[in-house]
């Protein structure tokens, strides 16, 4: 199994649950990864042999940056389904992540993230 991962993307968005969230907006970041067979566009240096990371990046960023919704947990879910969707046959299965560093959650910590994984991924 090959794997293409588009890590720590950046982006600006207006998901959750409270009404400042979908107001003000924040910063979102995305990991991606992609169970793909790549030795032909390894062997053949050729663009339509693999899966594009700019096609992939416009996904999340179409997504991340377009409709709100309450949950993280939807927007992992929406990216995967899309990717998958867009590259049926070609994408065997699909990890994200999304983190929302900034959530406005009173306490210490890091990060808050949602990770799903669909498809066949080992």
């Amino acid at each position: 199994m090959d794997y293409i991962h588009l890590r720590d993307m950046q982006f600006f968005g207006y998901h959750g649950v409270l009404p400042e969230e979908t107001v003000l907006g924040q910063r979102f970041r995305a990991s991606v990864s992609l169970a793909v067979n790549i030795q032909k566009a390894g062997q053949t240096d050729n663009l339509e042999d693999t899966v594009s990371y700019v096609d992939v990046y416009e996904i999340c960023k179409d997504i991340i940056e377009g409709k709100p919704f309450k949950l993280l947990e939807a927007v992992a879910e929406t990216v995967a389904a899309r990717v998958l969707s867009q590259y049926e046959g070609q994408v065997m299965g699909c990890r994200v992540e999304i983190i929302k560093p900034d959530p406005p959650i009173p306490g210490h910590y890091k990060e808050v993230a949602v990770e799903i994984v669909r498809g066949t991924f080992q």
